[in-house]
């Protein structure tokens, strides 16, 4: 038997029966905390945009209203898909069941990688907010970036008990946002500030399409719920499927509202393309507010957040590597190195989370320890995943003959190959994607060498329960 074939899905044990007010405590830890990644793009992806853009603030309401807008369409796609796999998988699993097995290394590929650049870039954006807030830090920004990742890896030692951490993280920034708009359409404190235009934006329509898909940073964690639902063991499968449906509604509405509300208080007080070892978040809540405690809370909020964004890819990402190392019930290898499945007595695979260590801190290297540069190859990784997942449940609507479904399924589809499309025109995303398909690739011909076994389709479902 194989190593695959080997690992049983999650038990079917009915689940204890849960009061209604512990129900709400575990819906805010699970949605709130889940959240954290879509919620902390906001923080650099609105700047990514108006760079894209040349710094034309007149065009960055209608660039974000279209990313909010794709978001939107990939959210019904899911929130179908949770519905269809609510004992979680996401699209691994849906490629895998609509297509065959061997598709279900390709989304599987994109996670591995996208994990890394979620780590890379919310340690370099929680940077970039320390530095904001004591700009004599500036010279120090690639130790800084070291630190935070060790700090944040060596948190993965203890284990998955950090989930209601994040989801007050997440609490936090949106609390903070709320005087931060306020004081800035009621009285800020400076009422225009500086906008540098860095080329040309004609025509303008043309400028907005080509700008959008960088932007699209923002639905990176829109995977997270159709996956993380596994973690619900408490709860039975309706019940797993209406906190997922649940998260990505509410997801949407904070992302889509906090990113619109900061895009037009950004256009209203004049605040475009940062100065250095600035970020335009940090100039939009500054111009708001004004130097002193609330500013100083607002950039604390954000970096903590982005950390917590970091903390949860160190354990969705090492979690996977360990689900395809484990070896099968009779000693059989699984299709990565054993030492990737050994864990401490909280259960981390401790060599797993040194993997994406130290591959998070070359890519933070790389990019010098900017965010802006990262977000240029973000977009790319798990917008492959998207489109497995949306092509797959087009498939399983054709099959039942939903029309209006498969339409909805396609129209999601066409607009994440567009944004792989203009991404990957960029360059630099090329890496990402070259990534994706080597990890794929080997995992895929490890699979072909040890018999094609079954149940490769479940594996991200089994690592999410396992947490």
């Amino acid at each position: 038997m194989s190593a695959i074939e080997a690992v049983p899905p999650p038990a079917a044990a009915s689940p204890p029966t849960l009061s209604r007010r512990t129900k709400g405590l575990l819906f805010f830890a699970f949605a709130f905390a889940v959240m954290a990644d879509p919620v902390s793009s906001v923080a650099y992806a609105i700047e990514a945009a108006l760079r894209a853009l040349n710094g034309h603030l007149e065009l960055l309401l209608a660039t974000m209203g279209m990313v909010i807008g794709l978001i939107a369409i990939v959210t019904i796609n899911y929130w179908q898909l949770v519905r269809q796999f609510p004992e979680g998988g996401g699209s691994p699993e849906a490629a895998g069941r609509a297509f065959g097995r061997q598709w279900t290394f390709l989304p599987i590929g994109a996670l591995v990688v996208d994990f890394a650049l979620t780590i890379a870039i919310s340690v370099a954006a929680a940077g970039s907010a320390l530095i904001a807030l004591a700009p004599g830090l500036a010279a120090a920004r690639i130790p800084i970036d070291m630190l935070l990742i060790l700090g944040v890896a060596g948190l993965t030692w203890f284990g998955h008990g950090g989930r209601m951490v994040f989801g007050v993280m997440t609490t936090l920034f949106i609390l903070a946002s709320i005087p931060v708009l306020a004081l800035g359409w009621i009285s800020p404190d400076v009422a225009h500030g500086a906008a540098p235009i860095t080329g040309s934006a004609s025509p303008a329509a043309a400028a907005v399409i080509l700008a959008f898909p960088v932007a699209m940073a923002l639905a990176t964690g829109t995977e997270a719920p159709a996956t993380s639902i596994a973690q619900l063991g408490q709860l039975n499968n309706r019940g797993r499927s209406r906190f997922g449906q649940g998260t990505l509604a509410l997801t949407i509405v904070i992302v889509g509202v906090l990113t619109m509300a900061l895009t037009a208080l950004a256009v209203h007080l004049h605040v475009g393309i940062p100065p250095q070892d600035q970020t335009q978040i940090s100039e939009l809540a500054l111009a708001a507010t004004g130097k002193g405690a609330l500013y100083d809370f607002f950039q604390l909020t954000s970096g903590l957040l982005l950390l917590a964004a970091a903390a949860s890819s160190f354990q969705a990402g090492p979690g996977l590597l360990k689900a395809l190392a484990r070896p099968g019930a009779g000693g059989e290898d699984g299709l990565l190195p054993r030492p990737l499945a050994r864990t401490n007595r909280h259960h981390t695979p401790v060599a797993a989370v040194v993997v994406y260590a130290v591959i998070s801190a070359v890519i933070v290297l790389v990019a010098s320890g900017q965010e802006q540069e990262l977000v240029l190859v973000y977009a790319v990784a798990v917008f492959v995943s998207f489109l497995a997942g949306l092509l797959a449940m087009a498939r399983f609507a054709r099959q039942r003959g939903a029309r209006l479904s498969m339409v909805t399924n396609l129209v999601g589809a066409v607009g994440v190959a567009f944004t792989l499309v203009v991404n990957l025109a960029r360059g630099y995303p090329l890496l990402a994607i070259a990534g994706t398909f080597f990890v794929a690739g080997t995992l895929y011909w490890r699979w072909v060498r040890a018999g094609r076994p079954g149940g490769i389709e479940r594996i991200e479902r089994e690592a999410e329960a396992e947490a």
